[in-house]
């Protein structure tokens, strides 16, 4: 077992295999002033524990200045320049007050903005309004920076405004119909004309898609802005989910096309236009129950790139397509036993005949370069730990940036290789999680630094990693958590009876006591490729937890179970057809461990989770019903038939293909194991995980006359938040583990 503790100190660590081993411990000693406790409302109310953040911070092109949205003390919105070097201010780029005066509005502020790539103009949503978790509608303008002049997009709200590179045109989707407008002329060309509500979908993607596939525009710009490469979605044979929405006297139905495990899905197919023509479809074998969850321009204006993959998601595919000829080729295709992950970590380079794409070929996520036809050029990065996120490519000096988990799986860290793969450079150092923006020269990135007891720390730093100058050190906000009891928290690596070592934290009392007995409350999310257990700033449940451990007496313990990510394939995938199975097992063999520690009581161990981990706490109260008294699960799935068939084939298969998987770990199925105080929790206008996963728990319980605890929220997504949402939500789960736990 290797450990090592947080005491918001710094502690100097070393690697040993993927764990961490204590090199040095700090001790806490001398007069302790008094502490406030933390309460619900300085979480979930009064915002108290929320660092300073640099967000907006946008790179302009001359790789020397960046540039971010700030308000004045008028309350005037401006994007300001800065210098890189200097941080001193050298420039206004896009002014409100200016705007307002020259188009004839009383004021005009907003929230975000994109450039055009020559940064002559730039386009600004207002009166936005989100749709799912990733799509949204916007009253846009476009401003001519040269004269504040605006001009609105469409009268209309529309999505996904977007400049072509030449920033001549903007194209747009409007009632699933894909639109360009033509800014010289001033005038608005309609592209396609079958978009319909549920049935046709143009320029954008389908519900399943943008959930599991983290996407919501559907359509892209070529280099030379003289093509639109575009989904086109018929989702017209999908089954339709109804959602009530209550409010008025009689309540509305929300409804959308939500496919379920085993379930039709929306035929996909990619068309791309030259904007005077009818756009024209590729043959890239819609026809035969196929996923393509990208599509990417390369920087030829004639090549496009498609992901494909098969229903199963076993068999992956790069495709390029020759524009001009419409031929289809394979440029890369890999398979697995298990299931291959998409990636968005491909770059196109300049030559036009290259790309680095990260894989995880190996057994672990690595970098590759390749020409476009295919073939295999540079291994770039190669070991037994996993590149996180390729962060850019300096093509002058042949330098690849990325983070990885090389030093440790709970931290990142920011390295330099070159493109073949040789002299590879840590730039990180600290001990804990770290990021990188590079501006567009590669000459200096913002530097973003936290860990489980730093907030936020970024500066600006050259590419060899030297410091510049600080930006925000979120010095006040340390200072405000000295005035807060808390514990500390220690991560170590356990091994448990059933042979498996695991990574955890734990966070004990401030004043905490070995020859004491404490109740121990474990968090858990443990799905596919997650990540608990990292070193990282953990935002307001790591605080929550530290209230109930300092106010209500609790050890609070979290574990990465297998299947989990940051460890490689083999572990992260060997949950396959199995989901919950070996998940459970691990948790509850966790639990077994930690209730044989001399300061743990084994009698009161409870478990919660959110989402797969209200999922997993269900599962380890049934499954684990002598080791947990007590468990809360928050819109849980309870019934893997009941999900979206791209997440729970991707793992499971089908229904059909695999109903022992499906039924064998599946709460709703194990709800005559029962005993313990369970707490169910679902917001009733949960679009992904349906509020019928709790419902029908609640009918299997009351079926078998067991009794529960239950919580629901009118309306509430799967977040479940939204003005006093979340202080009643922790309210009502506080008192369920106080009472009993």
């Amino acid at each position: 077992m290797t450990k090592y503790v947080l005491l918001n100190t710094k502690i100097d660590l070393m690697k040993k295999q993927y764990g961490l081993i204590l090199a040095s411990l700090f001790i806490l000693s001398g007069a302790v002033k008094a502490q406030n406790p933390i309460t619900l409302e300085d979480i979930w109310s009064k915002g108290s524990f929320f660092p300073s953040m640099v967000s907006g911070f946008i790179n302009l092109k001359d790789g020397k200045t960046y540039c971010k949205i700030e308000q004045n003390q008028e309350g005037n919105t401006q994007v300001v320049m800065y210098s890189y070097e200097t941080g001193k201010k050298t420039g206004v780029l896009i002014d409100g007050k200016a705007i307002a005066s020259t188009n004839g509005f009383k004021n005009f502020a907003f929230g975000s903005f994109t450039l055009s790539e020559d940064e002559t103009k730039a386009l600004i949503p207002v009166a936005t309004e989100s749709i799912y978790r990733h799509s949204s509608r916007s009253i846009y303008y476009v401003l001519d920076r040269s004269s504040n002049k605006m001009t609105a997009v469409s009268k209309n709200k529309v999505r996904y405004a977007t400049f072509n590179p030449q920033a001549t045109k903007i194209a747009y989707v409007y009632k699933n119909d894909l639109y360009v407008k033509d800014l010289a002329k001033g005038k608005t060309k309609r592209l396609t004309k079958d978009g319909e509500h549920n049935s046709i979908i143009n320029g954008a993607v389908d519900w399943v898609y943008e959930e599991e596939f983290s996407m919501s525009k559907g359509f892209d710009w070529n280099a030379d802005g003289t093509q639109i490469a575009y989904y086109r979605f018929d989702e017209s044979h999908v089954k339709q989910w109804d959602m009530e929405v209550f409010g008025d006297l009689y309540p509305y139905h929300e409804r959308f096309k939500y496919p379920k495990a085993g379930e039709s899905n929306s035929v996909v197919d990619v068309y791309i236009t030259n904007l005077k023509n009818k756009g024209k479809k590729l043959d890239i074998g819609s026809e035969n129950d196929q996923y393509i969850p990208r599509i990417q321009w390369t920087k030829d204006p004639n090549t496009l790139s498609l992901q494909r993959l098969n229903r199963h998601q076993n068999k992956w595919e790069l495709l390029m397509v020759d524009a001009k000829t419409r031929e289809v080729s394979v440029s890369l295709e890999e398979t697995s036993k298990h299931y291959v992950d998409i990636t968005d970590d491909i770059i196109f380079l300049d030559d036009k005949n290259h790309f680095v794409i990260k894989s995880e070929r190996s057994g672990f996520w690595h970098l590759y370069m390749h020409k476009i036809e295919g073939p295999q050029v540079f291994v770039v990065t190669r070991g037994d730990w996993e590149v996180d996120q390729l962060l850019g490519i300096d093509e002058k000096t042949q330098k690849v940036y990325f983070t990885s988990t090389e030093v440790s799986p709970l931290e990142r860290h920011i390295y330099v290789t070159g493109i073949d793969g040789k002299g590879k450079t840590q730039l990180s150092k600290e001990s804990g999680t770290h990021s990188a923006a590079f501006s567009n020269d590669f000459s200096t990135y913002l530097h973003t630094y936290n860990s489980a007891t730093v907030p936020h720390v970024y500066s600006i730093r050259k590419n060899d990693g030297s410091m510049v100058r600080m930006l925000e050190d979120n010095a006040a906000f340390k200072k405000k958590l000295e005035g807060f009891k808390m514990g500390p928290i220690a991560f170590e690596d356990i091994d448990l009876e059933n042979g498996v070592s695991l990574n955890s934290y734990m966070i004990k009392p401030a004043d905490f006591d070995p020859n004491k007995k404490y109740p121990l409350l474990m968090f858990v999310y443990g799905g596919p490729g997650s990540q608990q257990v990292q070193n990282h700033w953990l935002w307001s449940n790591y605080f929550w937890h530290q209230m109930l451990a300092n106010e209500h007496g609790y050890i609070i313990a979290c574990v990465d179970n297998r299947g989990t990510g940051a460890r490689g394939a083999e572990f992260k995938k060997m949950t396959y057809l199995q989901l919950g199975k070996y998940e459970t097992e691990d948790q509850i063999a966790a639990a077994k461990y930690y209730g044989k520690l001399n300061y743990i009581d084994a009698s009161r161990i409870g478990i919660w989770g959110w989402s797969y981990g209200g999922y997993m706490s269900s599962l380890c109260l049934t499954k684990g019903a002598d080791v947990f008294k007590s468990a809360i699960a928050v819109a849980p799935v309870t019934n893997w038939r009941y999900y979206d068939n791209i997440y729970t084939e991707r793992y499971m298969r089908t229904p059909q293909e695999n109903a022992s998987g499906y039924d064998d770990n599946s709460p709703i199925n194990h709800i005559d194991k029962l005993k313990g105080n369970y707490l169910i929790i679902h917001g009733t206008g949960d679009d992904n995980v349906h509020f019928q996963n709790s419902a029908e728990m609640v009918k299997k319980m009351i079926g078998k006359n067991i009794p529960f605890d239950s919580e629901y929220y009118p309306n509430k997504n799967h977040g479940i938040y939204g003005g006093y949402t979340r202080l009643h939500l922790f309210n009502r789960m506080t008192n369920f583990i106080v009472e009993k736990l």
